[in-house]
């Protein structure tokens, strides 16, 4: 069975004080006792966190990264020596330029990669599993709060993300709008759309069916729900990149030596494009667990930022005061640009949409962030 990246893996628990020579390395921090949004209590909550940069004596040059459904906190090298995930866009002298700001990034609640989620131990010793509480985004905003009052950030120069980090950029910023005075919402949308749910229901449907699943409980089993996992990894995929690029990338060219193994494959070669989502697969399944892979997508199924708040135009009234640029990947066809239309266009000065050109799809923002470096620093970091 494959090791994975689980809640308990060794990192330190921090007394949340700032050190230096620590940039892009995991830390942990006790928050606190948390009643969930729609139900479910766990009696302490630790995040997982990583920082770069100094944090000025007033607090004013914060920056908050929120990392996407399988992302993590490493959003750069720093001090370490693995690459991070937007090394491009964040770092000394990059568009989030560190050497001028503090950045912030959390792992979120629920995930696999320092914060608590379902493989962390209970108070038994037992892991969650099924008795997980069911998270939402506004949850994960008001525990990344929490650890941002006990590092001393009471205000954020700009809160950054994209994707599933986008729904949480723009959730922190209307649910603590006085502490937010810019935010970026890259490739995302204020509310999940019913075809976004549609994809993400057999995505974790692939998991609950796997025979592995175990309702939730495999921690103490010989096998993980690995099968299912890569399935939902596979559509998922395909979701994040454009119909053009999976076709000039493959087309429908056959893998060099790969060779059906059943007769219900039929009399053909393996085609590249097989080969590649089956890579995606069972890289994800080596580092990701498939109970926080299901707790994230329902988080984001669940995504609606007027919840509570009586309507979308009254929760996005909240962000009056607050600079907001939209940003979308002209190729996306998970979060169409049309979605980040009716966002800039909701808001209570409407904004115009800034464009990441890229043939990629979704994963544009990933892969092409860079492109909003002149944006960026006039609208928000030169601001």
């Amino acid at each position: 069975m494959p090791s994975i990246a689980t809640n308990e893996d060794t990192v330190t628990t921090e007394n949340t004080q700032l050190t230096h020579g620590q940039d892009g390395m995991m830390r942990r921090s006790a928050v606190g006792e948390y009643h969930f949004e729609f139900g479910g209590y766990l009696p302490q909550v630790q995040l997982g966190f990583e920082t770069w940069g100094t944090l000025a004596a007033d607090g004013s040059n914060a920056v908050l990264v929120m990392h996407a459904l399988t992302g993590d906190a490493h959003v750069a090298s720093g001090d370490s020596a693995t690459a991070g995930w937007w090394d491009s866009f964040v770092g000394p002298g990059a568009t989030v330029d560190t050497n001028k700001y503090f950045v912030l990034a959390v792992n979120m609640i629920g995930g696999c990669n320092g914060s608590t989620g379902p493989a962390s131990l209970d108070e038994h010793g037992q892991p969650y599993g099924s008795r997980f509480p069911f998270v939402t985004i506004k949850d994960s905003v008001r525990l990344e709060s929490r650890l941002a009052a006990q590092l001393g950030i009471t205000s954020w120069h700009a809160v950054i993300g994209g994707s599933m980090g986008g729904a949480r950029a723009l959730e922190y910023a209307v649910e603590f709008p006085e502490q937010v005075k810019n935010l970026v919402v890259m490739a995302s949308s204020a509310q999940a759309t019913a075809e976004q749910i549609a994809f993400a229901q057999v995505q974790t449907q692939s998991i609950r069916l796997d025979p592995h699943f175990a309702g939730g409980d495999y921690y103490n089993t010989d096998a993980r729900p690995d099968a299912g996992l890569g399935l939902a990894r596979r559509l998922a995929h395909i979701t994040y990149r454009s119909e053009s690029e999976l076709e000039a990338r493959f087309g429908r060219s056959a893998q060099p030596g790969e060779q059906p193994t059943g007769i219900l494959e039929g009399p053909r070669g393996r085609y590249q494009i097989e080969s590649y989502l089956d890579h995606q697969a069972s890289k994800l399944a080596h580092r990701f667990d498939a109970n926080s892979y299901l707790l994230l997508t329902e988080a984001l199924m669940s995504h609606d930022v007027a919840r509570g708040h009586g309507s979308l135009t009254l929760a996005l009234a909240r962000l009056a005061q607050t600079n907001v640029v939209v940003v979308a990947v002209t190729s996306d066809r998970l979060y169409f640009p049309e979605q980040s239309h009716k966002l800039a266009a909701a808001l209570p000065t409407p904004v115009p949409v800034h464009f990441i050109e890229s043939p990629i799809g979704h994963d544009g923002f990933l892969t092409d962030a860079h492109q909003l470096e002149g944006v960026l620093r006039s609208q928000v970091f030169d601001r």
